[in-house]
Protein backbone atom coordinates (compact mmCIF):
# COMPACT_ATOMS: atom_id res chain seq x y z
CA UNK A 1 0.00 0.00 0.00
CA UNK A 2 1.02 3.69 -0.23
CA UNK A 3 2.04 5.78 2.63
CA UNK A 4 -1.39 7.05 2.09
CA UNK A 5 -3.40 3.96 3.46
CA UNK A 6 -2.76 2.03 6.44
CA UNK A 7 -4.47 -1.28 7.65
CA UNK A 8 -4.17 -0.91 11.78
CA UNK A 9 -4.89 -3.95 14.09
CA UNK A 10 -6.05 -2.81 18.03
CA UNK A 11 -7.14 -5.13 20.49
CA UNK A 12 -11.09 -4.70 19.66
CA UNK A 13 -10.81 -3.41 15.54
CA UNK A 14 -9.22 -3.52 12.46
CA UNK A 15 -9.25 -0.29 10.97
CA UNK A 16 -8.62 1.58 7.40
CA UNK A 17 -6.89 4.73 7.58
CA UNK A 18 -6.65 6.97 4.77
CA UNK A 19 -4.33 10.35 5.81
CA UNK A 20 -5.92 13.12 3.57
CA UNK A 21 -2.84 15.49 4.20
CA UNK A 22 -0.70 13.28 1.72
CA UNK A 23 0.13 14.79 -1.31
CA UNK A 24 -2.01 12.63 -3.52
CA UNK A 25 -4.51 12.81 -1.88
CA UNK A 26 -4.89 16.39 -1.83
CA UNK A 27 -4.77 16.37 -5.40
CA UNK A 28 -7.29 14.29 -5.81
CA UNK A 29 -9.59 16.45 -3.08
CA UNK A 30 -8.60 19.39 -4.66
CA UNK A 31 -9.27 17.66 -8.79
CA UNK A 32 -12.74 16.62 -7.07
CA UNK A 33 -13.87 20.29 -5.58
CA UNK A 34 -12.47 22.03 -9.02
CA UNK A 35 -15.28 19.66 -10.23
CA UNK A 36 -17.91 20.48 -7.41
CA UNK A 37 -17.91 22.91 -5.14
CA UNK A 38 -19.14 20.58 -2.29
CA UNK A 39 -16.64 17.97 -2.77
CA UNK A 40 -13.99 19.48 -0.36
CA UNK A 41 -12.75 16.61 0.43
CA UNK A 42 -12.24 16.71 4.54
CA UNK A 43 -12.42 13.47 6.59
CA UNK A 44 -16.56 14.01 6.10
CA UNK A 45 -16.41 14.13 2.35
CA UNK A 46 -14.34 11.27 2.38
CA UNK A 47 -16.69 9.73 4.28
CA UNK A 48 -19.60 10.58 2.29
CA UNK A 49 -17.82 9.80 -1.38
CA UNK A 50 -16.22 6.03 -0.03
CA UNK A 51 -19.64 5.14 1.11
CA UNK A 52 -21.42 5.93 -1.80
CA UNK A 53 -19.22 4.38 -4.05
CA UNK A 54 -19.18 1.25 -1.86
CA UNK A 55 -22.53 1.13 -1.73
CA UNK A 56 -22.59 0.55 -5.60
CA UNK A 57 -19.60 -1.71 -5.89
CA UNK A 58 -18.98 -3.01 -2.62
CA UNK A 59 -22.24 -3.48 -0.19
CA UNK A 60 -20.74 -5.87 1.83
CA UNK A 61 -17.66 -4.12 2.94
CA UNK A 62 -20.67 -1.79 4.59
CA UNK A 63 -21.98 -5.15 6.63
CA UNK A 64 -20.73 -4.10 10.41
CA UNK A 65 -18.10 -1.21 9.40
CA UNK A 66 -18.29 2.03 11.74
CA UNK A 67 -16.42 5.37 10.63
CA UNK A 68 -14.82 8.09 12.25
CA UNK A 69 -13.78 11.15 10.02
CA UNK A 70 -11.96 14.28 10.98
CA UNK A 71 -10.91 17.05 9.59
CA UNK A 72 -7.72 15.50 8.17
CA UNK A 73 -8.03 11.55 8.24
CA UNK A 74 -10.74 9.08 7.34
CA UNK A 75 -10.76 5.68 9.69
CA UNK A 76 -13.58 2.79 8.86
CA UNK A 77 -12.96 0.28 11.92
CA UNK A 78 -14.71 -3.01 12.01
CA UNK A 79 -14.76 -5.55 14.83
CA UNK A 80 -11.56 -7.08 15.18
CA UNK A 81 -12.29 -10.89 13.19
CA UNK A 82 -10.82 -12.81 10.37
CA UNK A 83 -13.29 -11.63 7.86
CA UNK A 84 -13.03 -8.05 8.79
CA UNK A 85 -9.36 -8.28 8.59
CA UNK A 86 -10.32 -9.47 4.82
CA UNK A 87 -12.77 -6.72 4.63
CA UNK A 88 -10.11 -4.21 5.29
CA UNK A 89 -7.84 -5.20 3.12
CA UNK A 90 -9.73 -5.32 0.79
CA UNK A 91 -11.58 -1.75 1.76
CA UNK A 92 -7.41 -0.54 1.55
CA UNK A 93 -6.77 -1.76 -1.80
CA UNK A 94 -10.07 -0.35 -3.02
CA UNK A 95 -8.62 3.30 -1.28
CA UNK A 96 -5.54 3.00 -3.12
CA UNK A 97 -6.88 1.93 -6.69
CA UNK A 98 -9.69 4.93 -6.31
CA UNK A 99 -6.49 7.40 -5.79
CA UNK A 100 -3.98 5.97 -8.31
CA UNK A 101 -6.89 5.90 -10.69
CA UNK A 102 -8.43 9.27 -10.03
CA UNK A 103 -10.83 9.40 -12.66
CA UNK A 104 -12.88 6.51 -11.40
CA UNK A 105 -14.09 9.20 -8.56
CA UNK A 106 -13.99 12.56 -10.75
CA UNK A 107 -16.59 10.77 -12.95
CA UNK A 108 -18.62 9.60 -10.07
CA UNK A 109 -18.89 13.54 -8.90
CA UNK A 110 -19.54 14.46 -12.47
CA UNK A 111 -22.26 11.60 -12.64
CA UNK A 112 -24.01 11.44 -9.64
CA UNK A 113 -22.63 14.27 -7.29
CA UNK A 114 -26.12 15.10 -6.72
CA UNK A 115 -26.95 11.53 -4.85
CA UNK A 116 -23.96 11.86 -2.70
CA UNK A 117 -25.02 12.87 1.12
CA UNK A 118 -22.26 15.94 1.07
CA UNK A 119 -21.12 17.23 4.44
Amino acid sequence: MKDYTAVIKTEQYVEVCLYIGHEAVMKLGETMNDLREEAYMNGYNWEAVLTYYLGKTAPDLLEGMDTDPEAGMYVAYYPLTPENEAKAARFAGIIHDLVEHGETLCRLIQEEGDDIPWD
